[in-house]
């Protein structure tokens, strides 16, 4: 049995969770962290991660940039493995994590659906085709309104992962308003929509002379990133410090449907 808290409890991703969890024969919630709780969990809830004395074996992270300083200081202090899914996290605090990795177990990703980590593989092999015989590269993201950082951290881990396969030659640009001259070939543009309650689109773009390829991810459910979010930490439990992610997971133990 694995014993997870659950940091950002009462949040949408919190809740799925739960559910995915409480349907799960091999894990369990012991305690969530939320400042703002609603009473409605199962399982103790702590405003304040600092207060959570609960035993577990690790803990699941979707809340937001401005609690992840905390939740690392106290996974390291316990020593215990960290899911981290929260998003928008600024260069001093990515250097944190790799910090915080020295010391216990962190699985980073910006999204934890299978099939987005399946498309990453795919995007390397394509960019090593299409990137060299000249075609431009586009990724254009739609997210529900209330979503904060913009581009998704989904949307850039898929650039990163075309600009990787391309030797890191492209300039990732967000906004083309204040230029007036043609697409430079070493550009991929990155673009945002924040719309109604969209969970989430990702669309590729590789533009050629005569001919466009897509690649599209759309996430009907947010349900797709608990399960991959529930596996990830029952592959965590009891790992060694070090920095993992989701290809590890599925290359170890594959996401069930």
């Amino acid at each position: 049995m694995t014993r997870i808290i659950m940091h950002g409890a009462c949040g949408r991703m919190g809740k799925v969770i739960a559910e995915v969890v409480s349907e799960d024969k091999d894990a369990e919630i012991v305690a969530g962290v939320d400042v703002y709780n609603d009473n409605k969990c199962e399982f103790p809830v702590f405003a304040d991660i600092k207060d959570c004395d609960v035993e577990a074996d690790v803990i699941i992270d979707f809340s937001t940039a401005s609690a992840v300083d905390g939740l690392l200081e106290y996974a390291t202090e316990k020593n215990i493995p960290v899911v981290l899914c929260s998003t928008g996290l600024s260069a001093e605090q990515l250097d944190n994590v790799r910090e915080a990795s020295t010391k216990t177990a962190i699985l980073k990703s910006a999204n934890m659906s299978l099939g987005i980590n399946t498309i990453i593989n795919l995007l390397k092999s394509a960019t090593k085709v299409f990137v060299p015989a000249g075609f431009d590269v586009e990724i254009v993201e739609q997210h529900h309104h209330n979503k904060l950082d913009a581009p998704s951290g989904t949307a850039i881990a898929l650039a990163d992962a075309i600009n990787e396969a391309a030797d890191n030659q492209l300039e990732y640009v967000y906004n083309r308003s204040d230029r007036r001259q043609a697409r430079d070939k070493k550009e991929l543009g990155i673009s945002a929509v924040r719309a109604g309650s969209i969970p989430g689109t990702h669309d590729v773009i590789f533009a050629g002379q005569d001919e466009v390829i897509e690649i599209r991810h759309i996430a009907y459910s947010r349900r797709i990133f608990g399960v991959g979010a529930v596996s990830a930490a029952k592959f965590l439990a009891g790992k060694k410090p070090g920095m993992y992610d989701m290809q590890d997971v599925i290359q170890s133990t594959g996401l069930p449907e």
